[in-house]
């Protein structure tokens, strides 16, 4: 393996390729996995739902991957054929590379996904660093959204910088140093909302396995937006330090007027990863896109067959 932009070593990689699968294995629903080509290399997703139900593209957080976000979204494809996208540059399923998130770059990304799919217009969702991804395809290509969803989302507001570096930052670069269970708990303790078997070995396995670019770009404003105005949901995390739950709300509302608005209460800024609040999710989501997926949905897990 050639140097890597991504990942610190070629057994770093296949680490993280092997949790791929492991996360991919807990999917109890039928699921397909696609590769597409954009201008900035192989880019890979997962499908699932019924072949004609409308489209929903799905972008997940830094470090994680469509497995990783499939599973906290089961329940929406009960009403929609959804596509869990590798985020370039930010899974292990894409091409190795990273992008400037300042400009067009990712839009340029998405557009050409969405293309490749035959999607001249779908639902879009991001969580995290996806739902900043999301945001720069609202500001450089809006016609191709038809609704879109964010999940405590990069790109609108910024945290305290101390509480940042207490909280999260110095207790990951301990970690990253000094591998051990007691100093990953720290960091688990600033970011998630419960204790889960899988995710928390993975995030520490992501950690030491990753070279680390968090460096967020300038904030979403008026302007950059001014050209977006279709429906948006939005979603923040009360106790969330990195995007503070309020403060995210409050400039949601101002940067998108039609913009609906939650605060998840109790949840840091990984929400729970319980089927509890993966059926709340999923269940306020399709209501929110519209009134034929806002009928029940089934058990979370279950889904018909992908065509």
């Amino acid at each position: 393996m050639t140097s890597s932009i991504m990942f610190e070593s070629p057994e770093a990689r296949a680490r993280i390729a092997a949790w791929y699968e492991r996360f991919r294995d807990r999917l109890t629903f039928p699921n397909e996995s696609r590769e597409v080509s954009t201008r900035f290399g192989a880019t890979h997703l997962l499908v699932a739902g019924p072949e004609h139900a409308p489209p929903l593209v799905c972008l997940h957080g830094a470090l994680a991957s469509s497995a990783h976000l499939m599973g906290e979204l089961g329940a929406l494809v009960q009403r929609f054929r959804v596509y869990a996208v590798d985020v370039i540059g930010q899974s292990v399923k894409s091409s190795d590379v990273r992008v400037r998130p300042d400009g067009p770059a990712y839009a340029e990304w998405l557009t050409d996904v969405l293309d490749a799919l035959g999607l001249a217009r779908a639902h879009l969702l991001g969580v995290s660093w996806g739902g900043l991804v999301a945001l720069r395809m609202a500001e450089f290509a809006p016609a191709r959204i038809d609704r879109l969803v964010l999940i405590v989302p990069g790109g609108l507001v910024m945290g305290s910088v101390w509480q940042g570096m207490v909280r999260v930052g110095i207790p990951m670069a301990l970690y990253r140093a000094f591998p051990s269970e007691k100093r990953l708990a720290r960091v688990v303790a600033g970011m998630f909302s419960n204790q889960d078997d899988a995710w928390i070995p993975y995030i520490g396995d992501a950690l030491r396995s990753y070279r680390l670019d968090f460096r967020l770009p300038p904030l979403a404003t008026p302007e950059t937006l001014a050209g977006f105005t279709r429906p948006a949901l939005v979603f923040g995390a009360d106790e969330d330090v990195q995007f503070p739950g309020a403060k995210l709300i409050a400039r949601a509302k101002e940067l998108m007027p039609r913009a609906e608005t939650e605060l998840l209460d109790g949840c840091r800024h990984s929400p729970p990863t319980d089927d509890a609040f993966r059926a709340r999710l999923g269940a306020r989501i399709a209501r929110f896109l519209g009134p034929d997926a806002a009928s029940p949905l089934a058990s979370p897990g279950v889904a018909p067959p992908v065509a």
